[in-house]
């Protein structure tokens, strides 16, 4: 007896989160889920206020590797309140995620980046009396991640990375780098850049960061979600990229803040412009994102982001996540499951458990548009 109740008071003992108001994430999670909290009391509070409405069966969902821990978390709790209920969501990518949902696979994708009108165009068979809508959810700073012994602070411009991933800067120790780290000792080392070999938000993002900030340079489709550049060496996600940075001496790559975190890979810092270089941290972040405008129509949430803000202290190379799903032509068995998990997500609750994982909640405004745009889903 006297062991159950120190168990009923341990698990009674459930701190309260306090989360920031900062506008944006640090961003995704690790593809293994190495950074999910196992702190399972969070998780039964965040739980606790969950609405099912009618949640039951399969829900199926893909696409974004950016917010797989968060994802995580979410379905955790939601399958802790709604019994009965599994939700799947499989993190390969966001044009994988889009490919999935316009063939009718999945309820609903994940995407770093907003629908582009052929496959909004092409949406409209899968859902039939309506279309797909951007619905933001989580975003973050995307990190310039390296390995180079010697060096712990390195700050490099929009200019210079796209030469480094155009192969036209090809040494570390190169003039353009030299000039931007004044009395750091660069190697005479040979660069290798990492790029994503999958169809990806955050390969899109950075695409639209250089095209923004370093047009002369960045010549490529800012629109294209694959890899556009020559060559470099092409690994498979976020974790992909990440473990042949950590790997490689020399190296170079881009990926979501947390996994630069979790592998303790050095980033970079970038010179906007602004008085002092700026670091790649969700605080930065959320400077560069909360000036982003909603530039969708009617329920849909696409939003207009600056990447090539110069304001202090704002990160512009940034991303968005979405979960895209139809505003009307749902299939009838897994709508209340959707509207209810989507419900939960954007939700105070859903946005605060975010901080456990690297996040942080979204925007008020924005998260408030959501909310009200979820429960008409039909």
């Amino acid at each position: 007896m006297k062991l159950s109740r120190m168990n009923g008071l341990r698990a009674s003992a459930i701190g309260a989160l306090v989360v920031s108001g900062a506008l944006v994430l640090s961003a995704c999670g690790s593809d293994n889920n190495s950074g999910t909290p196992a702190n399972g009391e969070k998780t039964s509070a965040a739980a606790s206020n969950i609405k099912c409405d009618g949640a039951k069966g399969q829900l199926l969902a893909a696409g974004s590797s950016a917010q797989k821990n968060a994802m995580d978390l979410w379905v955790k709790n939601f399958q802790a309140a709604c019994s009965g209920v599994e939700v799947n969501y499989q993190a390969i990518g966001s044009g994988g995620g889009i490919t999935k949902f316009n063939q009718g696979q999945v309820a609903f994708a994940g995407s770093d980046s907003a629908l582009k009108e052929e496959e909004v165009a092409e949406s409209a068979k899968i859902c039939k009396t309506g279309k797909g809508i951007n619905l933001p959810m989580v975003g973050g700073p995307v990190a310039i991640g390296y390995k180079l012994d010697g060096v712990d602070n390195l700050v490099l411009d929009a200019s210079t990375i796209a030469k480094i991933f155009n192969t036209e800067i090809k040494k570390w120790n190169d003039p353009a780098i030299a000039k931007l780290n004044p009395g750091v000792k660069l190697p005479d080392t040979n660069i290798q850049a990492f790029h994503r070999s999958d169809e990806s938000g955050t390969t899109q993002n950075l695409g639209k960061y250089l095209s923004e900030a370093a047009p002369a340079d960045w010549k490529h489709d800012p629109k294209t979600k694959s890899w556009p550049a020559p060559g470099g060496q092409a690994a498979n996600g976020s974790s992909g990229v990440a473990t042949a940075v950590k790997d490689a001496e020399g190296s170079i790559g881009y990926f979501e803040l947390s996994y630069a975190t979790a592998s303790k890979i050095s980033t970079v810092k970038l010179n906007t412009g602004a008085s002092a270089p700026v670091e790649a941290t969700p605080e930065n972040a959320s400077k560069a994102i909360a000036a982003a405008k909603v530039k969708g129509t009617g329920s849909d949430m696409a939003l207009s982001l600056d990447y090539a803000t110069k304001a202090e202290g704002a990160y512009p190379l940034i991303l968005v996540t979405y979960e895209i799903a139809c505003d009307k032509g749902n299939k009838a068995e897994t709508l209340p499951t959707l509207k209810a998990f989507l419900n939960y997500t954007v939700s105070e609750e859903g946005q605060k458990v975010l901080s456990d994982a690297g996040y942080a909640p979204l925007p008020a405004d924005i998260a408030t548009k959501v909310r009200e745009i979820v429960p008409t889903l039909s």
